[in-house]
C-alpha cells in the first residue's frame, strides 16, 4: 500500500486502486467535500506526476479520455484547486509523493494499461438523487429525468414557462462552463430538439445561469456529472453518427396527454410569453423558441 496524507487529502493506492479522499480542512472547496472518495481503478488512469515548487508540490492524476464522466461533464474546466485529481502536498512529504506516484506508475507498467480512450465509462459517477441550488434555480436528478425550479430572481422569460422537466431518453448532452470572475456561467441540458437554439443562457429554459455564489453554483457539476454518467458514452454518439443513425432515433420517453387543468395553467404562460414580446424583452426568434418550449412541456 502506498499512502500519502495531508491536509488538502489523503491518495492511497494498493495496486488496483487510487482511493482519493478529499481533506476535511475548510481550505479544501466545497465542490471535493461533497463530491466524496473516488475510487479509480488502475485502469481508468492514463499516467499520474508530481510536480515539486519551492513551498510546496503537487500531485497529478491524468486520467484516460473518456473515463470519468466528471471530466467529460465538465470538459477540464474545473478551476484547480476544486480539481479532485490533484493533491496539495508539502514540501518535507515530496519523498512520499514521488513514492506514490512512482508505484501507480509501476501498477501501469505492470498491467500493461493502454492509454488510448475508453469506450465506456470506468467511473460511476455522483448516486442519485442529488439537487443543487444555484442562482438561477434548483435542479434535480433522480436517475431518469432533470427538474429545474426556477428562483425569483430568475429572469421573468423562465419564470413565465414555469418549471422544466426533461426525460434523460430525450436529453443529448448537458453543456457546462463554471462562472469564474466577472464572467458567468451556465449548465445547459440539450435536447434533441433544441440542439440548436441559439437562445443566450439568461433566457433559456433549458438552462440555468451561473451568476451569483462561484462555491456554490460549482455544485451544479455533481448534476451535470450524474446526468452525463447516465447518457450514451460519447464513443456510442459518434458511432451513431457515423451510420447515420442519430436522425432517425426513436424517442424512448412516451408521451402522455396532460391533465385538464394544464390548459389553463399553458394559457396563462402563453399570455405572460406574449406580454414580454410586446415589452421587448423577446425579441421574435427568442419568442418562438420559448414557446417551442413551453408547447413542447405540456404535451
Amino acid at each position: 500500500m502506498a499512502e500519502i496524507i495531508q491536509r488538502d487529502g489523503t491518495w492511497a493506492f494498493d495496486g488496483t486502486t487510487v482511493r482519493i479522499t478529499p481533506g476535511l480542512h475548510r481550505s479544501v472547496p466545497l465542490f471535493r467535500q461533497t463530491y466524496g472518495e473516488i475510487a479509480v481503478p488502475l485502469e481508468a488512469v492514463a499516467g499520474v506526476v508530481y510536480e515539486p515548487e519551492r513551498k510546496r508540490g503537487r500531485l497529478r492524476l491524468r486520467l484516460r479520455e473518456g473515463a470519468d464522466p466528471l471530466l467529460q461533464a465538465t470538459g477540464g474546466r474545473l478551476p484547480d484547486a476544486a480539481d479532485p485529481y490533484r493533491l496539495i502536498v508539502d514540501i518535507d512529504r515530496s519523498g512520499v509523493a514521488e513514492y506514490v506516484a512512482e508505484e501507480i506508475r509501476h501498477g501501469l507498467l505492470l498491467d500493461q494499461i493502454p492509454k488510448d480512450p475508453t469506450k465506456a465509462y470506468l467511473l460511476p459517477g455522483p448516486p442519485v438523487p442529488v439537487s443543487v441550488r444555484s442562482s438561477d434555480g434548483t435542479v434535480s436528478f433522480d436517475g431518469a429525468q432533470v427538474r429545474i425550479d426556477w428562483s425569483d430572481t430568475s429572469e421573468r422569460v423562465k419564470r413565465a414557462t414555469g418549471p422544466r422537466i426533461v426525460a434523460v431518453g430525450d436529453l443529448v448532452q448537458v453543456e457546462w462552463l463554471p462562472n469564474c470572475g466577472y464572467e458567468d456561467g451556465f449548465m445547459r441540458f440539450v435536447t434533441r430538439e433544441t440542439v440548436f437554439s441559439k437562445l443566450p443562457p439568461e433566457k433559456d429554459p433549458y438552462a440555468l445561469d451561473l451568476w451569483g455564489s462561484t462555491r456554490r453554483d460549482l455544485l451544479t457539476a455533481l448534476v451535470a456529472t450524474a446526468v452525463t454518467a447516465r447518457l450514451p458514452h460519447p464513443s456510442a454518439r459518434e458511432h451513431e453518427r457515423d451510420e447515420g443513425e442519430f436522425a432517425d432515433r426513436p424517442r424512448r420517453a412516451a408521451l402522455v396527454p396532460p391533465p385538464a387543468d394544464h390548459h389553463d395553467v399553458l394559457l396563462r404562460r402563453l399570455r405572460e410569453l406574449g406580454e414580454l414580446h410586446r415589452e421587448g424583452v423577446l425579441t421574435d426568434e427568442e419568442f418562438t423558441m420559448t414557446k417551442a418550449a413551453v408547447l413542447r412541456g405540456f404535451r
